[in-house]
């Protein structure tokens, strides 16, 4: 089973740019998540809203269109399907939808960015938190699996320049130790456990400063899993040569 997390920055754009046929025919997810969907459900066309073989579950921004948003493809029929957390201040934003599985919960997320000032920070640290705790409590009941935006670079092997970035929102210190507080917590971030030294492997570049194809990029979308599922994974990949969108996809395969 592979699983796959991609933030699309704009659904309707990466179909009528054609990515959307091209990644699944080449990366053959069994379950995806897309994050930064930028769209409702009534407004994709049908062959996305559709994608044959999966069924689909989307949670959209109610606070503006076109902003944030989440969906959920799988060729599994879920057991359950969540949208949120069940907080109105979190998920008015459509950042959340998971699925429940029959050996795990999948969490698929968009955390807020903590950019435009201090209270969207203070917005990304208390959605980081409450996030956490709903996490584990659904672990009571099974393993989790989450992915995601989560909009922080762990650790200097992170991102292409960490000094020039200590004091800007993805590299805080108070960013970073959420991501410390997950993985005390019993979480692993999947792709740094199978390869624990590998530099330059990015998730995310600028398109502004065209900054792909020089590979200054950051490693900001993640896979989590729970210490207890880390038997069943076999591997983890970044799919670099996936356009589309200024972040790539990333997988596990189980």
């Amino acid at each position: 089973m592979r699983i796959v997390s991609w933030n699309v920055n704009g659904l309707r754009a990466v179909h009528r740019n054609g990515y959307w046929q091209t990644f699944l025919k080449d990366v053959k997810p069994d379950i995806f998540g897309l994050q930064e969907t930028k769209a409702h459900p009534e407004q994709l066309p049908e062959e996305v809203r559709e994608a044959g073989g999966y069924s689909s579950f989307f949670s959209s921004s109610t606070v503006k269109k076109g902003y944030s948003g989440v969906a959920l493809y799988s060729k599994i029929e879920p057991l359950s399907v969540i949208y949120g957390m069940g907080i109105e201040e979190f998920d008015q934003e459509g950042r959340l939808v998971g699925g429940e599985f029959e050996d795990f919960w999948l969490l698929n997320v968009y955390f807020p960015n903590g950019g435009q000032g201090p209270h969207r920070l203070d917005f990304k640290l208390r959605y980081y938190d409450a996030f956490l705790a709903f996490a584990q409590k659904l672990r009571e009941s099974k393993p989790v699996i989450f992915c995601g935006d989560i909009n922080t670079a762990h650790e200097e092997i992170d991102l292409a320049r960490p000094k020039e970035n200590e004091q800007n929102t993805g590299f805080l210190e108070e960013e970073r130790a959420w991501i410390d507080e997950v993985i005390n917590a019993g979480f692993v971030d999947v792709y740094r456990h199978f390869n624990p030294n590998r530099k330059e492997a990015y998730t995310y570049w600028d398109n502004f400063t065209h900054a792909r194809e020089r590979n200054v990029g950051w490693r900001i979308d993640y896979f989590f899993v729970s210490q207890e599922l880390l038997k069943s994974i076999k591997k983890a990949e970044i799919h670099a040569e996936v356009y589309g969108s200024d972040h790539c996809p990333i997988s596990i395969s189980l």
